[in-house]
């Protein structure tokens, strides 16, 4: 989970979120159809604070991170989302706030899903 928290994120918009992950079916059953969520497949999560999710990139050709949150206040959302997550029996490994991290991802199929807690 890359997790972008914005300067008007609060408590309620982690909560949302854990709560939408836990339960989101993006897992393939026996048919190979997106059936399942984390908890049915025993999986776990990697979040990583991702500020650059929050660029405003409509003007110009730099974008620009005034939407991001401060970085005391992301540290705080991003700590209280995975401890929200855990709360549905969901491990979770962590990234290092603030930190330059070499990721490697390995998708299942071209499968990626943006969820905003502003767009529920």
């Amino acid at each position: 989970i890359l997790l972008g928290v914005s300067a008007e994120d609060e408590k309620a918009d982690a909560d949302f979120l854990a709560k939408k992950i836990s339960a989101f079916r993006i897992f393939s059953d026996e048919n190979r159809n997106m059936n399942l969520s984390i908890r049915d497949v025993n999986g776990s999560a990697l979040v990583v604070s991702q500020f650059t999710l929050c660029a405003d990139w409509r003007k110009g050709n730099r974008p620009g991170f005034s939407n991001a949150a401060k970085p005391e206040k992301a540290n705080e959302l991003y700590e209280y989302f995975m401890e929200e997550l855990e709360k549905y029996e969901i491990s979770v490994k962590r990234g290092t706030f603030g930190a330059m991290m070499d990721v490697h991802i390995l998708n299942d199929g071209p499968v990626t899903f943006v969820l905003n807690s502003k767009g529920k």
